[in-house]
């Protein structure tokens, strides 16, 4: 099979197309002839060297995929050979074939096509489980979601928006705020221009949030803090600008305050098989009926996941990068 090798580690430009034999298939997995994967900031890590895989996964960069079953375990009786499915993977996403834990792919949603549903696992499994889980996001509170235009971003914006919940969020343009009002965002704020807890404030008639999904880190933490209302939560997913903050503490007493946050790659076979079947039942008929969907920025053939790395890396992308695998 064909697929993305990424060295040592560096630039974009490590990214090169190489072969080497087919995954083998351990007990409970399948095999899934790729057709798409999706391209994540996790692969960026990883390709920096930043982000090992787990023990156990593929090193080979990607972390979700859509595509046919070609083989299954032995114990394996669901899905079945021919079905076409997406995945949340462990790693292996960037190859014409990637083997993944059975209870980790979901069918098709109805009327969605394997492009979008490719670009469905990373985003929607990360946001079920740290917005409704962790977060526990309920219908009438306020949610704030940072980076607003991302894949997760716009994700988070049509979940808490088809939950009942009122949605602000930060965008670093005129552009972007246009999707995310698209997307059904209450108010989009401008953070290169506008100090987001001011807005924040201003909005909530100086309650602050129920819930603030970051991935940002960094002095993010504090102000986060600020914008919080009383028994608010901060999940925290990311540190892109630096994993070390200072935070006030006399906030967090006085107001009640919840800081939780998730890893989703190091998670167990269960923990994730479990998010799966609650984005099932929760989740798939939002996509169904078109009431949520994933937001496709561009696509790139496999071989030029060089470009599509340079892509992310340079932030002016609104909703999912792709890669074409297969046919």
């Amino acid at each position: 099979m064909r697929y993305i090798d990424h060295g040592i580690g560096g630039g974009p430009e490590v990214l090169t197309l190489k072969e080497a034999d087919r995954p083998k298939l351990k007990p409970g997995e399948v095999l899934i002839a790729v057709a798409f994967a999706g391209v994540n900031r996790p692969d960026v890590a990883q390709r920096q060297g930043v982000y090992p895989p787990p023990p156990g996964a593929s090193p080979i960069i990607g972390l979700e995929v859509s595509g046919r079953i070609e083989a299954v375990a032995p114990d394996v009786t669901n899905p079945r050979v021919g079905d076409e499915v997406c995945a949340l993977v462990p790693g292996g996403g960037y190859a014409e074939f990637c083997a993944v834990p059975a209870v980790h792919c979901l069918p098709l949603p109805s009327g969605v096509t394997l492009l979008e549903a490719a670009a469905i696992p990373e985003n929607y499994f990360t946001v079920w489980s740290n917005v409704f889980e962790r977060g526990a996001l309920a219908p009438g509170q306020s949610f704030l979601v940072h980076g607003g235009s991302s894949g997760i971003g716009l994700t988070a914006i049509q979940l808490a928006k088809a939950f009942g919940a009122t949605v602000c969020t930060t965008v670093g343009g005129a552009a972007k705020a246009e999707a995310v009002t698209r997307a059904g965002a209450d108010l989009a704020i401008n953070y290169r221009t506008q100090d987001f807890v001011a807005a924040v404030k201003e909005r909530t008639g100086a309650k602050g949030v129920d819930v603030i999904l970051d991935m940002v880190g960094g002095d993010y933490l504090a102000r986060n803090l600020q914008s919080l209302a009383l028994d608010g939560r901060l999940v925290q997913i990311a540190s892109m600008q630096g994993s070390a903050a200072m935070m006030e503490l006399r906030l967090i007493i006085q107001r009640r305050l919840t800081l939780t946050g998730s890893a989703l790659r190091p998670r167990s076979i269960a923990d994730k098989a479990a998010i799966a079947d609650a984005l099932r039942k929760n989740v798939w008929p939002l996509l169904a009926a078109g009431k949520a969907k994933p937001w496709i920025y561009r696509v790139f053939p496999l071989a030029a996941a060089a470009e599509a790395h340079a892509l992310m890396e340079s932030s002016a992308h609104i909703g999912k990068i792709m890669l074409q695998v297969g046919a």
